[in-house]
């Protein structure tokens, strides 16, 4: 059985840049192990395996996995897949044009974007699969802790930290400066004694800039999960618009914000982020973001 896979860095107009995604784009027949397994080679922070939808109404079914497990749904995996089959044209031999694109997967239908450039896409964006949730707040000093950090580095006057989620859940931080974010560094024994016991177990950071085009500068630590850090997060950032178009006094709103992530790492990555609020209610978040081919092959299983 033959694969064949594209690399792709996700969020970035160049390569070498973003978050780095592997699409295994003729999935079909592949056990859940064995997608495991492939996912593992990669060890990238996510791979994508393509099968043919269950609804031909659909563009394609996609499972996403780290090198550990299955995710529900997540960011930069859709933009990213998007975009390899935008490229491509087609899959399974079923054109893939227009526009729009939808995939099922384990949260639900993921709709997506294209933006095309001379008739090229280059960037893709995501409707979020579920509704905005906001849970339980957690305690600045673990969230200080587990990222090196002092409890006053932690800003709670817009809100303490806290669990959001538009699909995958992350504890979302305000942090009082840039230069605390840019001191940060996820401690792995702190992530494993304290982190780990709550609902959420992925710590996301983030403080407002006033940098030309940047309104948000981002980072995400999940060590106990193997992620020393993520440069890019999709599925954390449209949890973040969605919160902050929450905490917005107007009970009808658009929200955008662009958002550098990854910068710290040497991934710089830029998302554009987008909320809609109705009557005092998010009703719907968006992120997508640039996409650069990297690499193409296939692989062999016997």
């Amino acid at each position: 059985m033959k694969l064949e896979f594209t690399t792709v860095d996700v969020f970035t107009d160049r390569p070498f840049g973003g978050n780095p995604l592997a699409v295994v784009t003729n999935a079909e027949g592949l056990s859940t192990g064995q997608m495991q397994s492939i996912a593992a080679e990669f060890n990238l922070a996510e791979t994508t395996f393509v099968l043919p939808p269950q609804d031909a109404a659909h563009t394609a079914e996609v499972r996403i996995f780290t090198p550990k497990a299955e995710l529900p749904f997540a960011g930069h995996p859709n933009v990213g897949t998007a975009f390899v089959l935008a490229r491509a044209g087609q899959s399974y031999s079923r054109a893939v044009a227009g526009d729009r694109l939808v995939f099922e997967e384990k949260a639900g239908l993921v709709r997506m974007e294209l933006t095309r450039e001379a008739g090229v896409v280059t960037a893709t964006r995501l409707a979020a699969p579920v509704p905005l949730s906001i849970g339980e707040e957690i305690a600045p000093e673990i969230v200080a802790e587990a990222c090196s950090l002092k409890a006053d580095d932690i800003e709670v006057k817009g809100h303490r930290p806290c669990i959001a989620s538009c699909g995958v859940p992350f504890i979302l931080a305000e942090l009082r400066s840039r230069a605390a974010l840019a001191a940060a560094t996820g401690r792995s024994d702190i992530f494993l004694a304290e982190v780990s016991k709550q609902p959420a177990t992925s710590i996301f950071i983030y403080t407002h800039a006033d940098e030309g085009d940047i309104d948000i500068r981002a980072r995400m630590f999940a060590p106990h999960h193997g992620i020393a850090e993520d440069p890019a997060t999709g599925s954390a950032n449209v949890a973040l618009i969605g919160l902050l178009a929450k905490l917005r006094p107007e009970a009808d709103l658009r929200l955008s914000k662009t958002i550098a992530q990854g910068v710290e790492m040497g991934r710089p990555s830029i998302l554009h982020a987008e909320a809609e609020k109705k009557d005092g209610v998010v009703t719907a978040t968006f992120i997508g973001g640039q996409c650069t081919p990297v690499m193409s092959g296939s692989i062999d299983l016997i």
